[in-house]
């Protein structure tokens, strides 16, 4: 898709339903994010999640779109502490979630030596540079990078290094536009922006953020695309009144003795 100049599209998931329905419109990727950690369990950052919270929704989104090509999060010191740790994790995704691939955040040594065993382990593996939330504290919060010349200079080279670790993409957060396309031009392997601007091979958005569930989170980068939050309170609203009112359960939602 990238050698075609096609946008690569891509939505995060975390349950059968929404999954059938992004497989059933043709979504090109889904991305088991450890971001449920925010938008389903309601912690206030990724950092909770555990590993058995990751397979425990990928099994789900992989019930329902068993066609489409879906990555993983590796949570939070899932992988971080060693290889060997990081081997048996993604294992543990790849053997019972059957997804395709995994994603682990950041460009160290360490990760890219990582990135090469994974790799040659037969496991798939995603990149994700700029702002990565597992590392919010040491970030000193949600910031956008690449803003000066030493900050852009750094993301080239960490997109590089992955690339070469064996990336076959690579997530750009938070990333000037400017950096971000010129990144992407760089490398051989697509690029996901989310927070990256148009230059990017492809995009990614949280889900319950781009349909309009979470209608308190309102970055610059997030364009909404429904607002079901409203058309769900609408829907709640209306069942109250209707069993208040005794205007349901009717006829035609009542069993008789005959059928």
């Amino acid at each position: 898709m990238k050698s075609r100049g096609e946008p690569i599209t891509v939505l995060t998931c975390y349950d059968y339903l929404f999954a059938r329905i992004l497989e059933e419109e043709g979504v090109d990727m889904l991305l088991v994010g450890d971001s449920l950690g925010q938008v389903v369990m309601g912690y206030d950052s990724t950092l909770p999640v555990t590993l058995d919270d990751m397979i425990h929704h990928s099994r789900a989104v992989r019930r329902g779109a068993p066609r489409t090509f879906t990555v993983v999060d590796l949570p939070f010191l899932s992988y971080q502490a060693s290889t060997e740790r990081a081997i048996e994790s993604a294992g543990r995704v790849m053997k019972e979630t059957g997804a395709h691939g995994v994603k682990l955040e950041g460009a160290d040594d360490q990760t890219c030596r990582t990135i090469r065993r994974l790799v040659q382990a037969g496991i798939p593996v995603m990149g994700h540079l700029g702002f990565v939330p597992q590392s919010v504290h040491a970030l000193g919060g949600t910031r956008v990078q690449g803003r000066d010349a030493q900050g852009a200079d750094r993301l080239e080279s960490e997109a590089e290094a992955l690339q070469e670790a064996g990336c076959f993409s690579i997530v750009l957060e938070l990333v000037t536009g400017s950096v971000a396309r010129r990144i992407s031009e760089g490398l051989e392997v697509p690029t996901i922006g989310i927070g990256a601007g148009p230059g990017c091979d492809g995009q990614v958005l949280v889900l319950p953020d781009a349909l309009g569930l979470n209608p308190g989170f309102n970055p610059r980068f997030l364009k909404r695309f429904a607002d079901l939050a409203e058309a769900s309170r609408r829907g709640v609203r209306d069942y109250i009144s209707q069993v208040k009112e005794r205007a349901y359960p009717g006829p035609e939602h009542t069993f008789g003795e005959e059928g």
